[in-house]
């Protein structure tokens, strides 16, 4: 499976307002593990950059005024990304900008959804977490992700975070290269670890102490909620006896 964690910086937030993008960034997963396969550059707007997007990304028009129009690396763009799953954070604004550059070319190849496939992680992580912030930072933050070097939005090192919060999100990089292992091979290691032998558990008892404790907790949760399942267990096993 090839999939590509993309991110972009533009010049404002509105297409409709003749903004243009200046950065796209890409990192290849292939497998679900990074393949070192990127796509980076910058790009000349041939336009003013507001003062609100600059605070962002902190790219000046002065920077890009040497870097390569977007239709200069159009084709080396799209064939990065041709036939991929594109994982993006809030997709609809990156989707945007990119089909609004490729409708300015001489000759529109089409809309990145021509090509592509979509998966949004703002989408996943709303379903995930409801009601909760979501955006790259707080996700770095839940899953005990390292985005220090991030005091700028930068698109190749937020694709790079990105990646690591998309493979946490969906469980890991799950596959370890231990497919070779057969069933009856995992079955002879259950086996031997069944079979080794083993001191006995020591099984701790709580104090008096430490059940009147528990005893309180529990009563102070009938008492707050007007209905504690622990209590109600006890009460039923008490009649049983």
């Amino acid at each position: 499976m090839r999939q590509v964690v993309l991110d972009t910086e533009t010049t404002g937030l509105e297409t409709s307002e003749g903004h243009r993008v200046i950065e796209i960034g890409g990192v290849e997963l292939l497998d679900r593990k990074l393949s070192g396969n990127n796509f980076h550059t910058y790009l000349n707007p041939q336009r003013d950059i507001e003062d609100g997007a600059l605070e962002v990304h902190g790219i000046s028009r002065d920077f890009l005024q040497d870097k390569p129009l977007f239709a200069d690396m159009a084709e080396e763009f799209m064939s990065f990304v041709n036939g991929a799953e594109l994982i993006i954070h809030n997709a609809q604004f990156d989707l945007g900008f990119l089909d609004m550059e490729l409708s300015l070319l001489d000759e529109c190849p089409g809309r990145m959804e021509d090509f592509v496939t979509i998966l949004d992680t703002l989408d996943l992580a709303r379903d995930l977490h409801p009601g909760q912030r979501n955006n790259l930072d707080a996700l770095c933050k839940r899953y005990a992700i390292d985005n220090s070097s991030r005091s700028l939005h930068g698109a190749l090192l937020d694709s790079e975070i990105l990646a690591e919060v998309y493979l946490a999100m969906t469980g890991g990089q799950t596959d370890l290269g231990l497919s070779f292992v057969s069933v009856a091979a995992e079955e002879q290691v259950f086996q031997s670890s069944v079979n080794n032998e083993r001191p006995p558990f020591k099984v701790i008892l709580p104090s008096e102490n430490e059940l009147t404790l528990h005893q309180a907790k529990l009563a102070d949760i009938e008492k707050k909620s007007g209905h504690c399942l622990w209590l109600q267990l006890e009460s039923e096993k008490d009649q049983l006896i």
